[in-house]
């Protein structure tokens, strides 16, 4: 009883705790999508596939909230760790070469796990820094749902340049 009569303290009483809540990583250029892209997770939601790896594709902070298949642990990525809480999942390069795609995996902070957000906006790779997490340059696809029906477009790790910029510069926020 202790117990609980404390843990309420601390939860109710105590404003200098802080709960983390998700944040979104966004592409800072709009491309064609005027709700941004955000890195995801392939699938829906809560029914998104970890298998599948990631993309990017359009923000559901429009509608409220930051989607689970969106949202990241701000505290880890403060410390350059890509985790996404609700899968229990870190965002993993395939390999450290040019179009590799970036999967999920448990955390393990592995070499093909190590990002680094730059104060630029960029997501470098740390084992191979010349490398950023690129959108897709081509024609966006249309995803599955939404009004107007969300975008899609492919992720993968390109050489960080200035002629590539606007589909390498990222930004955080907790939401719209």
């Amino acid at each position: 009883m202790r117990k609980l009569a404390l843990l309420i303290y601390l939860i109710l009483l105590q404003p200098d705790i802080v709960i983390a809540t998700s944040v979104e990583i966004h592409i800072v250029s709009q491309l064609d999508e005027y709700r941004d892209y955000c890195l995801d997770i392939k699938g829906h939601k809560f029914k998104a596939k970890i298998d599948h790896g990631m993309q990017a594709h359009t923000c559901y902070s429009y509608q409220g909230t930051i989607a689970v298949d969106q949202g990241f642990d701000p505290l880890k990525l403060a410390k350059n760790e890509f985790f996404l809480p609700a899968f229990d999942v870190c965002i993993e390069a395939e390999s450290l070469s040019p179009s590799a795609s970036l999967r999920l995996s448990k955390c393990n902070r592995n070499k093909l796990q190590q990002f680094t957000f730059n104060r630029n906006g960029r997501i470098q790779t740390t084992g191979e820094n010349t490398l950023c997490v690129t959108v897709d340059q081509g024609k966006s696809r249309k995803g599955g749902g939404g009004t107007p029906v969300h975008l899609k477009r492919k992720l993968t790790l390109e050489p960080c340049s200035a002629e590539l910029k606007k589909y390498q510069i990222w930004g955080i926020r907790k939401n719209n």
